[in-house]
């Protein structure tokens, strides 16, 4: 049987139809992966965070609580938002701009015991910048108004370049 020249469009254009739908479908699934949502300790202590998700987790990292663990490569150290704090191991080298006192961001996972495994630590470049969604959640435990992108001149461009990441996820 042959195809009319009707038939044979609308053929393709359902093969071109499929294609796409694969490709998209690609794409979300491989965005979908590597999303890593923003939480505060207060989220970690109020809320139920999945254990088999990647995170996020911002805040200062509080006073006399850097502590090195054996090898001296894993550090345990606390992250705080004033309302509570949240223990973070981390293996490797930190940030050379990394102290107490600093505001940080770490992404990693929950593990079942309640540490947050820490694979990437970012502490911010100057002290006039803080990330907006760890200077909101600040705000929210009563650190009070604290400098963020916009109060500090920093365009919203730039920020990436201040944690040195691809994207700032949204919660």
């Amino acid at each position: 049987m042959a195809l009319t020249r009707k038939r044979r469009r609308m053929v393709w254009l359902g093969l071109c139809a499929v294609g796409l739908g694969t490709a998209t479908a690609l794409v979300l699934t491989a965005f979908d992966d590597s999303l890593a949502f923003f939480r505060s300790p207060t989220d970690i202590a109020e809320r139920s965070v999945p254990l088999d998700g990647r995170i996020r987790l911002g805040g200062l990292v509080a006073a006399d609580s850097v502590e090195r663990i054996g090898d001296g490569l894993t550090v345990e150290f606390l992250v705080t938002d004033t309302a509570y704090d949240q223990i973070v191991r981390y293996e490797g080298i930190l940030p050379d701009l990394f102290r107490e006192g600093q505001g940080v961001v770490a992404e990693g996972m929950l593990s079942p015991e309640g540490v947050f495994v820490a694979d990437t630590v970012l502490a911010r470049h100057d002290e006039t910048y803080m990330a907006p969604e760890v200077a909101e959640a600040l705000e929210r435990a009563g650190h009070g108004p604290l400098i963020a992108p916009a109060a500090a001149g920093v365009e919203a461009s730039t920020v990436d370049d201040h944690y040195g990441t691809d994207s700032l996820v949204q919660p």
